[in-house]
């Protein structure tokens, strides 16, 4: 049975817009549709040098490139995401001293972060918008544009660039936050902010934006566009008179504080599914 999922974030599924004029990367730079990306890909490499946050990173910050951004929401409305490829996940890394502590650090900050937004009109008011509104889905986004610039910087657990609501009747229930990374970020960079052991982080990937008149083809259930399409390289995109990008929005990674278990308070399957 479908279910009717948002496939985002972003924040920053909506906050990490793309930018294909200057942020475009090759799709050898991508893992293989047919497996995840391993700690062996360079982007995970040790020696990885740190990216210099450049134009397009800050209009990816802010979403001043919106036209792939609303694209790929739609695209992703009525449908369930997973891990495929249109999804590439950091796996999990062996238990490191330390980790531990940090990642229930993390989960505290999210909950003392989390806690002051139960009432939904609190978190309006201190900055944080609704990304599609009038848009059902599983879980709604509340994003603070001026966290997404701090975490395109530098990681502050109890600044999250998104709070996570459920919608019931008029009233949103506050079930988790979401914090985000560049496009730019290696593994290394993401186990600095969250310890890969613990959690994983996500990106959206391979998408191809209809030219006007396929639009109708990024939708339902054999779509061939967009991020639940059948088209998944550059190739196939440009043979279909699409624009492809490699990367839609940054990484992300949800965290779910008020849940007693590890697995809970990390679900992989949630944040996927829900995004």
């Amino acid at each position: 049975m479908r279910r009717r999922t948002l496939a985002l974030a972003s924040l920053v599924l909506f906050v990490f817009s793309p930018s294909w004029a200057q942020d475009q990367k090759s799709e050898d730079d991508l893992p293989a549709p047919s497996s995840p990306a391993s700690d062996s890909s360079p982007a995970a490499s040790p020696d990885t040098p740190t990216h210099k946050m450049t134009d397009a990173d800050m209009r990816d910050m802010v979403g001043t490139n919106s036209d792939g951004t609303a694209h790929a929401m739609r695209s992703m409305e009525g449908r369930q995401m997973s891990m495929g490829p249109h999804m590439k996940m950091t796996t999990l890394r062996d238990l490191k001293p330390g980790d531990q502590e940090k990642a229930d650090q993390v989960v505290a900050a999210a909950r003392k972060a989390a806690e002051k937004y139960t009432d939904y009109k609190i978190a309006l008011a201190d900055g944080y918008k609704i990304f599609l509104p009038n848009l059902p889905q599983k879980q709604y986004h509340f994003t603070n544009y001026r966290y997404a610039f701090e975490a395109a910087i530098s990681f502050n657990p109890e600044h999250p660039t998104s709070l996570l609501y459920e919608k019931h009747g008029d009233d949103y229930k506050l079930i988790g936050v979401m914090y985000t990374a560049p496009k730019s970020a290696n593994w290394n960079e993401l186990d600095q902010r969250i310890p890969l052991s613990i959690a994983q982080w996500h990106a959206h990937i391979n998408m191809c934006i209809p030219p006007s008149d396929r639009r109708n083809e990024a939708w339902g259930l054999n779509a061939k566009f967009g991020l639940v399409g059948s088209i998944t390289t550059k190739t196939d995109c440009d043979a279909a008179g699409g624009k492809f990008m490699p990367q839609i929005f940054g990484w992300m990674v949800h965290v779910y504080p008020f849940e007693q278990k590890p697995e809970d308070i990390w679900s992989v399957e949630r944040q996927a599914h829900m995004d």
